[in-house]
């Protein structure tokens, strides 16, 4: 699993071409930047690009980690994606090109703590609780401006009763239902 949200096309926007280079030139490969952006390959290099960066090849980025100032910065940048991002063994093996027993080396090199998988997934249903509250006081906050359930539902692509979940979560007061369609008559015709 990706140790960040899939960037959205504003987020994307939010990774210049600067901070790629930063990191680019800070040891981080062409593959990492992509796993830590969310961002597609190409996209990646173009930005790289145009940030004027200079690229290496393979056997320079080896050399570059075998660099002990390297190494640590490369141990730190992995502390940060698993403490911060919930990321896995795994994906820190993806993004330091290493093996799970390399990444887990470097882990603790940098002073982390390996975590249980229990301790992994509790944190991930966190942080996706939190980003879920998020969208239900985003939609609370339309509702109140006037927006209706089935259109919150249809915009965000949730079904009506997700969106009346979210609703209730974020501790939204409803508004009478309203009955679209022709009035029904209570009295009986002759």
């Amino acid at each position: 699993m990706n140790p960040h949200p899939p960037a959205t096309p504003g987020a994307s926007k939010a990774v210049t071409p600067q901070a790629l280079r930063r990191q680019y030139e800070a040891g981080a490969t062409v593959d990492e930047l992509v796993t830590a952006s969310g961002l597609s390959y190409g996209t990646v290099l173009n930005r790289l690009h145009d940030a004027g960066t200079a690229m290496r090849t393979s056997w320079q980025t080896r050399r570059m980690r075998q660099n002990p100032q390297a190494r640590q910065r490369l141990a730190a940048r992995l502390r940060t994606l698993y403490e911060q991002h919930g990321a896995t063994l795994t994906e820190l093996a993806t993004a330091a090109g290493e093996t799970r027993r390399g990444a887990r080396r470097l882990l603790i090199e940098a002073g982390g703590t390996v975590r249980t998988t229990q301790q992994t997934q509790r944190m991930r249903a966190a942080a996706r609780a939190a980003e879920r509250y998020k969208v239900a006081l985003s939609l609370r906050a339309r509702y109140e401006a006037g927006a209706t359930v089935p259109d919150l539902a249809k915009e965000h692509s949730y079904s009506i009763a997700t969106v009346y979940r979210l609703l209730h979560q974020a501790g939204t007061r409803m508004r009478p239902q309203h009955h679209h369609g022709p009035a029904h008559d209570t009295r009986k015709r002759p």
